[in-house]
């Protein structure tokens, strides 16, 4: 059974302190729109709201909207917001969703295993994404994709291209995107090492270096010397 949220319109004025009043009774203001609808100013519960974003599918889910005098619609959030201090919801945005439609969603990826880069060789897994740009009908939406990374050895990638592909749904991020890959922190660590340890045997980095060195300073300055003990001529 999908989770039913029974939205009450909002009348009067817009406003902040409008908005304000309907937190303090409880609720939270919300906006309904999309499927060529006019869009809705509506009230609802934040408790019911906060469930649904922390449920398995977070907010791809999709539930239905029940409004007095008006035929329930199927929905999803698409917006959120809330108040820095007390981390609480302050507004959200509801959009109509058509379910013979194809929508684009973002869809969490749920990496499975310990690599053999990770047990074998010390290395450590790096998710550059985690989440996935897909397209596909409503109904096909998945909570996440979950694949198996047990397999990559040191500094091998996982890439778009290597995630699950099914009819039911399109990726739309690069195939070759990287999604995680195995690295090596010591590996990465050496070429910094190298720079420090040549900095202590020259004393400065090359780059440091300006001006003339001192064998090329070196005649300047004897020509300096000799000029400033030449006689002044006898007037």
């Amino acid at each position: 059974m999908p989770e039913v949220v029974v939205a009450k319109p909002r009348e009067g004025k817009f406003t902040k302190n409008a908005a304000r009043r309907v937190r303090v009774s409880g609720k939270i203001p919300a906006v309904l729109y999309g499927s060529g609808h006019t869009p809705v100013a509506v009230e609802v519960d934040p408790k019911q709201i906060s469930r649904i974003l922390f449920s398995e599918s977070g907010h791809n889910t999709i539930f239905d909207v029940e409004i007095s005098g008006a035929p329930t619609a199927k929905a999803m959030i698409v917006d959120w917001q809330r108040e820095p201090i007390k981390d609480q919801l302050i507004h959200i945005d509801l959009k109509r969703i058509a379910m013979d439609k194809t929508i684009k969603v973002s869809v969490r990826v749920k990496l499975l295993g310990v690599p053999v880069g990770v047990k074998a060789t010390g290395g450590i897994l790096d998710q550059i994404l985690r989440e996935v740009e897909v397209e596909c009908l409503p109904a096909d939406i998945p909570s996440h994709i979950d694949v198996d990374v047990s397999n990559l050895q040191l500094w091998d990638a996982l890439r778009i291209k290597d995630l699950p592909h099914t009819g039911s749904i399109k990726f739309l991020n690069a195939e070759d995107a990287t999604v995680a890959h195995v690295i090596s922190i010591r590996e990465e660590a050496a070429p910094a090492a190298d720079a420090v340890a040549a900095a202590a045997t020259t004393g400065e980095p090359e780059v440091a270096k300006k001006g003339k060195t001192d064998a090329e300073a070196a005649p300047a300055a004897g020509a300096k010397k000799a000029e400033a003990k030449k006689p002044e001529a006898k007037k």
